[in-house]
């Protein structure tokens, strides 16, 4: 990496992290991933039906990075140029199942594409992000994929950012701590500056916060962040992130349903709790007073 390419990371990392060294990651990506059903219903408020509800997010909330598909930011980010992108490069629907079919996500974008992209389109594209299912028959393509993309990102000033999911016919726990500490560890070995994980399976979200603390020691200098999961309470959920940062060592969240499914006023606000316990390093206690 040259002098120059460095600097470029470099300001990417800070802007991204806002200089603490920790992400938080606002993930809209889902609506490949989970299609509609977590956009519209009878518990979804009605705006949050169309994309523009999660450029509204990201842009008035304060989020490290907002994750999503390129063709998306192609289509509105002209309007929202003071996010903080990161590219989704891969996706699938969840129509197939596991019982059908090995899960496989291919390249919808390349590096070069976003690259070319935040050229032309003077957006603050920060980083790139990939998906890699750990057991699955297709394992090694996405690993091989996973490797060349950390090391293009990398190459052009870029962050790289892998989701490391286990998942397959050959996985029977897919939230076992061992294995998540494991696919952690693979995120080292491709070269990623982020791992996104799921908690591990416990008896309490204490007790899985301190799981926690293998993958983060497997992942050694890249850092570890979990994933926001279904809807829960807002409480609950800070709880949760403030247990996993002090008590399992990570370094932030990447948080989808948790944020957008809430109006516009009650995503920014519970933003601005999370990224109060992330970026900011205050307490759970006065991180809850944003959403009181």
């Amino acid at each position: 990496m040259n002098k120059e390419i460095k600097e470029k990371y470099l300001k990417n990392y800070s802007k991204a992290t806002h200089d603490s060294g920790k992400l938080f990651l606002f993930a809209g990506d889902q609506k490949i991933e989970h299609l509609n059903e977590d956009f519209y219903g009878t518990a979804i408020p009605e705006e949050c039906a169309s994309p523009k509800h999660l450029f509204e997010i990201a842009s008035k909330a304060k989020v490290g990075v907002f994750a999503t598909q390129l063709g998306l930011i192609s289509q509105y980010a002209s309007d929202y140029k003071n996010i903080n992108y990161v590219v989704k490069l891969n996706s699938k629907t969840n129509l197939v199942p596991i019982k059908q079919s090995e899960p496989i996500s291919a390249l919808l974008s390349t590096v070069d594409e976003v690259v070319d992209f935040a050229q032309e389109s003077e957006l603050s594209i920060v980083g790139v992000g990939y998906t890699v299912y750990l057991g699955s028959e297709y394992e090694s393509l996405m690993l091989q994929e996973a490797a060349q993309i950390v090391s293009e990102a990398h190459q052009n000033g870029l962050l790289a950012i892998l989701w490391m999911y286990p998942k397959g016919k050959a996985i029977k726990n897919e939230r076992d701590a061992n294995l998540i500490a494991g696919a952690a560890g693979v995120g080292a070995c491709l070269g990623a500056d982020f791992v996104k994980v799921n908690p591990p399976e416990a008896k309490d979200s204490l007790k899985s916060s301190q799981l926690l603390k293998q993958a983060v020691l497997a992942a050694g200098k890249t850092k570890v962040i979990c994933s926001g999961g279904k809807r829960i309470d807002e409480k609950e959920f800070l709880t949760q992130l403030s247990q996993q940062i002090n008590y399992g060592g990570t370094s932030g969240c990447a948080v989808g349903r948790n944020i957008h499914q809430k109006t516009l006023n009650d995503a920014i606000k519970f933003c601005n709790a999370i990224s109060a316990i992330i970026i900011d390093g205050k307490s759970l206690e006065e991180a809850v007073k944003y959403i009181d």
